[in-house]
């Protein structure tokens, strides 16, 4: 049996419309159209522009349409934390908040000092970060509370793009548990922090589990589109990490890790229950939803971010680089000069990304990156022993021995970073797919509409429908001195 889906997968830089073929248990992957999403700047804040996207969207479902075959259903997923805010008749009421939008860190320093830390992940379990919806929330609600009082609903990003192709306004598990709202506990939102914050509660939709059909697509939709009526609109992941780590190529076992490589590098272990103790908030981990009400027990670190932004930065002094060129001149570079602490929350804001590296390095008395493959060389090292710290945390926080770490995601493509995780963590790496996020969200359709039978057969179509790169750590020495900088470093 030959079934076709259809998965509308939305990053921080870019959104595609994938189809997913799923024969005699294997997945066959084809881009059909591929945009930019990135942020959209406005006066002193930071937007989404929501009605693009989903413009866009909708001319990858009419291309897929275009093709006559039966495609049994579509699910979108996208980053996590951001919201739209919607109410009867006006899917949209507002242009929804980058979650970088700097009025988050008055906000975020505001709440945590007002309720604790402790209460705040007692509830949630969620690392701290000034991006999580909880301060943009009350960031929303300092600057303009009458917005939120007007809303019926605050809808999760990728749930949001559900809604409009299918009618429902829900928030899936994944998404929601983002949120810093969500109590992973009762699988419910957290009604001490709403209460406690003042929030509205008419706003939390309700929650669903990953892998929820939520109906056919609207009959606007299908006109727009060409898509058959019956087609189903199904609430996955939400969240494009709890998708990507579905399509973790992954055979039973306690000993890996995940790492899903991209803007953010998120790097985690799964779990089968919270893990809401003194050592995850002290290690600043956060406990997310994935399918069956499994845990993303990961941490966020900052990613290819930092080489993305200094690569803007570059652009707009009219040297534009694409990152296969600054991955070459990496390379060529020469290897662990000056190392950064990726996770420094000046690395995590736009903007100036070259100066911020010097200063710090500065600050910190190394040499000062002279070039630009100096700059990505210091920013990949970092990462890569980045990694191993937060490994060496996972381990301590889980008394789990991890000797495997799964790369997957965009970043994968990147090999001088996938040598350098494994040089770095002195684990062996697995990389691909390169498409795990998308393979996750068509997979995760399929056990929906009960063509697959659990997350156990969404991996093993994985592996067998993509190579995987193997990656063996080497230089021991150098790293491990390299690390004792690392660890030494503000």
């Amino acid at each position: 049996m030959t079934t076709y889906h259809l998965a509308l997968d939305c990053g921080a830089e870019s959104g595609r419309v994938m189809l997913g073929t799923l024969i005699n248990g294997k997945l066959e992957l084809e881009e059909l159209h591929r945009f930019p999403t990135g942020v959209v700047r406005l006066m002193d804040s930071m937007r989404w522009d929501v009605l693009r996207i989903a413009d866009e969207l909708r001319q990858g479902v009419r291309m897929a349409a275009a093709r006559g075959l039966p495609i049994s259903s579509l699910s979108s997923d996208t980053w996590g934390v951001d919201y739209v805010l919607m109410r009867a008749g006006e899917p949209i009421l507002s242009m929804p908040r980058h979650y970088r939008d700097p009025r988050n860190i008055p906000a975020y320093d505001k709440t945590r000092k007002a309720l604790g830390e402790e209460l705040i992940f007692s509830e949630t379990g969620i690392q701290f970060m000034a991006i999580n919806t909880l301060y943009q929330m009350v960031a929303a609600q300092d600057a303009d509370p009458a917005l939120l009082q007007t809303a019926e609903r605050m809808i999760p990003m990728g749930d949001w793009f559900n809604y409009i192709f299918s009618g429902k306004a829900v928030g899936d598990a994944s998404m929601a548990s983002t949120t810093q709202l969500y109590n992973p506990k009762t699988r419910a939102w957290s009604k001490v922090l709403i209460e406690k914050l003042k929030l509205p509660a008419h706003l939390f939709p309700e929650i669903v589990a990953c892998g929820t059909v939520l109906g056919p697509v609207t009959p606007i939709f299908a006109s727009e589109t060409g898509l058959h009526p019956a087609t189903k609109v199904i609430a996955t992941c939400s969240h494009d990490t709890g998708a990507a780590v579905a399509g973790v190529p992954a055979d039973g076992g306690n000993d890996w890790a995940y790492l899903s490589s991209g803007t953010w590098s998120l790097l985690g272990v799964e779990h089968h229950e919270p893990v809401i103790t003194d050592k995850s908030r002290k290690y600043n981990f956060t406990n997310e939803v994935g399918v069956d009400h499994t845990i993303r027990l990961l941490k966020n670190i900052s990613g290819l971010w930092v080489v993305q932004e200094c690569r803007r930065a570059w652009e707009a002094q009219g040297k534009a680089y694409d990152y296969s060129e600054l991955t070459r001149l990496a390379e060529a570079a020469k290897p662990l000069v000056s190392l950064i602490n990726p996770n420094d929350p000046r690395f995590v804001t736009a903007d100036d990304m070259p100066n911020k590296i010097a200063a710090y390095c500065r600050e910190t008395k190394q040499p000062v990156p002279q070039t630009p493959g100096d700059f990505v060389r210091c920013a990949l090292e970092s990462l890569a022993l980045s990694y191993r710290r937060t490994l060496g945390e996972l381990e301590d926080t889980t008394g789990r021995t991890l000797t495997k770490l799964h790369i997957v995601g965009g970043g994968t493509k990147n090999q001088l970073l996938n040598q350098l995780a494994a040089n770095a963590t002195g684990r062996t790496v697995f990389a691909g797919p390169v498409e795990a996020t998308a393979a996750g969200n068509i997979l995760i359709q399929a056990m929906a509409l009960g063509q697959l039978k659990d997350l156990a057969e969404i991996r093993r179509v994985v592996r067998n429908s993509f190579s995987i790169i193997t990656y063996q750590p080497s230089d021991a020495a150098t790293w491990n001195a390299a690390y004792n900088r690392f660890k030494d470093l503000p």
